[in-house]
């Protein structure tokens, strides 16, 4: 059988939990209603992220009517239920240092909310209208407030490598959602393979390779209890996954920015266009 979508994943608070579906539509900035809200600290506007936070794992939004209401739950914090406002008061806020101009502030409720949660004063923010943000790369693309790209996709393939390899060390094996991917394939030949992919179709929809993806502490944090699990599985990616050209960084899975936009789904068939002999090193930024 041929390579299939396994898994379709998007994230509506950035570095919360995320919701699978069976179907899902990808638009210019990635798959619909991922990553459309960030919480930033309340003071400077500067993102909250599972590196210094990792208790934003463990915090389930539930996008509704479509995107029209934001659902939040925590263990030991109740439910909060927020109507979206697309179009009011706008703050600051930037991500690694760099402004990405302005966001739409969802209003004490939510801001009182995540600061119990984190324990830290936060609020919540929404891409505003006509948000145009940029990505970096091969194919750069826009994003909203994922890190820096549309899409990250990872194989199956290439977590059941990584999986064999802590084992064998005598470690314990980790789930896909230590990566949190967007799409998941089944089917690759080999672990991987992903790195290796320039074109990427798969039911309406087609991606393109922007870099291999840099792994930070996020993938040691349990998604489930937000606690941090480390060190793994990044001290076995150490030993055979580091880029030279990232700082000896280790990497796992393929950003990519959308080409096309369509719908995909799950069980769709994946064609790839992979790198041959002599083309660039797909992991090099663009100059």
């Amino acid at each position: 059988m041929g390579m299939t979508v396994h898994e379709l994943t998007y994230y509506p608070v950035k570095g919360c939990a995320g919701t699978s579906v069976a179907r899902a539509r990808a638009g210019a900035a990635g798959l619909e209603h991922d990553r459309v809200f960030m919480v930033v600290d309340a003071v400077d506007g500067s993102f909250r992220s599972q590196r210094t936070t990792p208790a934003m794992a463990a915090v389930r939004p539930e996008v509704r009517e479509g995107g029209r209401e934001l659902r939040l739950d925590a263990d030991g914090a109740g439910e909060l239920v927020l109507e979206v406002d697309p179009a009011g008061k706008r703050i600051p806020v930037s991500l690694f240092g760099t402004a990405v101009g302005d966001a739409v502030d969802q209003g004490d409720p939510a801001a009182e909310w995540f600061s119990e949660v984190l324990g830290t004063p936060s609020r919540l923010v929404r891409v505003r209208e006509g948000f145009d943000r940029d990505g970096w790369g091969e194919t750069p693309g826009k994003v909203n407030f994922g890190d820096a790209h549309a899409l990250l996709i990872a194989s199956l393939a290439s977590l059941d490598g990584l999986n064999a390899r802590i084992e064998e060390a005598g470690g314990s094996p980790v789930p896909m959602n230590r990566f949190r991917p967007n799409i998941v394939l089944a089917g690759c030949g080999a672990p991987h393979d992903e790195d290796l992919m320039r074109r990427i179709r798969t039911g309406s929809a087609e991606f393109a390779h922007s870099v291999r993806a840099m792994r930070c502490a996020v993938p040691m944090v349990d998604q489930a209890t937000g606690l941090r699990a480390g060190p793994e599985p990044v001290r076995t990616l150490a030993t055979y996954r580091r880029e030279p050209l990232y700082d000896n960084k280790v990497s796992f899975g393929l950003k990519a920015a959308v080409l096309r936009e369509g719908v995909l789904s799950v069980g769709d068939a994946v064609e790839a266009e992979r790198y041959g002999n002599g083309a660039p090193d797909p992991g090099r930024p663009a100059s």
